[in-house]
């Protein structure tokens, strides 16, 4: 079976850095780019199962650009997974209004976060 295919937005070149090097460690393939416009550009050439989004970013704010993906045929079958320091009451309800198929906090809990997202992978691999 082919490696799993993540696609890291994030504006935070830290957060990039850290989650990159983790899901990589774990045998997932990963892209990573710092605003929506770099991954309207590289989401159709690498094809990634989830994508990992933040929501607060430089351009188009995650929220829109995931609406956008899931309204688009090509692209709605990929799982997006809101990526954000946003934990306010009814922020989660918010994303997952907006077409977000789950929710990861920032900061990530680094002993089970490559767990959450093959559990995600996995959820997303049962509805395609």
């Amino acid at each position: 079976m082919n490696m799993p295919r993540v696609l890291i937005v994030d504006d935070n070149l830290m957060n990039l850095e850290l989650v990159s090097f983790l899901l990589e460690a774990d045998g997932i393939e990963v892209v990573s780019v710092p605003d929506a416009h770099s991954a309207l550009r590289d989401i159709r050439s690498f094809q990634p199962e989830l994508i990992l989004m933040d929501i607060q970013l430089p351009d188009i704010d995650g929220l829109t650009l995931t609406r956008q993906l899931k309204a688009d045929p090509s692209t709605r079958h990929m799982a997006v997974v809101a990526f954000t320091a946003y934990a306010m009451k009814g922020d989660e309800a918010r994303m997952l209004e907006a077409g977000c198929d789950g929710y990861i906090a920032k900061p990530i809990e680094i002993g089970s976060f490559t767990k959450t997202i093959r559990n995600h992978l996995a959820k997303n691999r049962s509805h395609t």
